[in-house]
């Protein structure tokens, strides 16, 4: 298996996720061929990810870089941001990691919110498509974090237990205009190739994800940190994969990375169980109070789900076919 995203940076943390030992003794138990690093910053931060990972276990993991949002405060921010992906590049980053933050956060010189379809962030992501890399795309989140929060609220407990993840309040971008912005992004940029995070940002509604991945075909998907919402549609994801089985990757954004959750994954995409606990052991599952239901994939889409379209899109070759 390729695992196509995962955290085992500093980055949001104080220290490195867990040893690299560890890691590798996690990865021969199940056979991971590679773990995308999603943590990799830039400038130093960067070096010390690729050093860490890349360097010193050639072909088990891949480093992205992120953009420094805070060159957007200048007025030659673009050529600023090609300048910045450029260095990133050179020092060995595989890919580029764009966050939720560019689009609900992240502001420039005047303070106004950046969307991610920003005229200034286009040149950059176009120069990752001429380097032949991918860029992950993190936009928004649950649907549920961009709902009124109360009683009605199916996230309730999660909300209460991070309250800085609710994005529903007054002068915050909706749900719906930050897909759009992620939609005009990737239309914009056809030579690269994007990978949208947690199921294309939008688990919820795979009617959405579907039509995004049949009009761009520069688009993939990746499942990781969705299995609760997959796996109380498990016809209709199963059906998502089997309309395109070569722009879905796996991917569990389960860090530190362990065997449990590897473990997890595999019932959930290869066997026919029914209502089970996707958060095994917690007293409360941490996404909603319900079970799933596996995929049961077929037998060929199982390679390509779980390895190969990943080794393709890490090759530089990109798209699917």
């Amino acid at each position: 298996m390729i695992d196509a995203h995962n955290h085992l940076g500093r980055w949001l943390s104080r220290d490195w996720m867990v040893g690299v030992d560890t890691v590798l003794s996690v990865m021969e138990r199940w056979s991971i061929e590679t773990i995308v690093n999603l943590d990799g910053r830039w400038g130093t931060e960067l070096t010390a990810n690729l050093d860490r990972y890349d360097l010193a276990h050639p072909g088990r993991f891949a480093t992205f870089c992120h953009l420094d949002w805070s060159l957007l405060a200048h007025d030659d921010a673009a050529d600023l941001l090609v300048a910045n992906l450029l260095e990133s590049i050179e020092r060995g980053a595989r890919g580029v990691k764009v966050w939720k933050d560019l689009g609900l956060k992240v502001r420039d010189g005047r303070g106004q919110l950046v969307w991610p379809d920003d005229e200034r962030v286009l040149p950059a992501l176009r120069l990752a498509g001429q380097a032949g890399i991918p860029v992950v795309v993190h936009t928004a989140d649950p649907i549920a974090f961009f709902e009124p929060i109360d009683v009605t609220n199916e996230r309730l407990e999660e909300l209460s237990a991070h309250p800085d993840w609710w994005f529903g309040g007054p002068g915050l971008p909706t749900f719906d205009d930050l897909l759009a912005s992620l939609d005009r992004l990737v239309a914009a940029c056809p030579d690269t190739t994007f990978i949208g995070a947690h199921v294309g940002n939008a688990a919820e509604d795979l009617g959405l994800v579907a039509r995004m991945l049949d009009e761009h075909p520069n688009y993939l998907v990746d499942l990781s940190a969705r299995m609760a919402e997959l796996g109380r549609q498990p016809r209709a994801a199963r059906a998502l994969v089997e309309r395109h089985p070569d722009r879905v990757l796996f991917g569990t954004d389960l860090a530190p990375t362990d065997g449990r959750s590897y473990e997890l994954w595999c019932r959930f995409l290869l066997t026919d169980d029914e209502a089970f606990d996707y958060a095994p052991g917690s007293p409360i599952p941490p996404q909603g109070r319900w079970q799933v239901s596996a995929l049961d994939l077929p037998p060929e889409l199982i390679e390509p789900v779980l390895a190969g379209n990943a080794r393709r899109v890490l090759s530089g070759a990109g798209r699917g076919r």
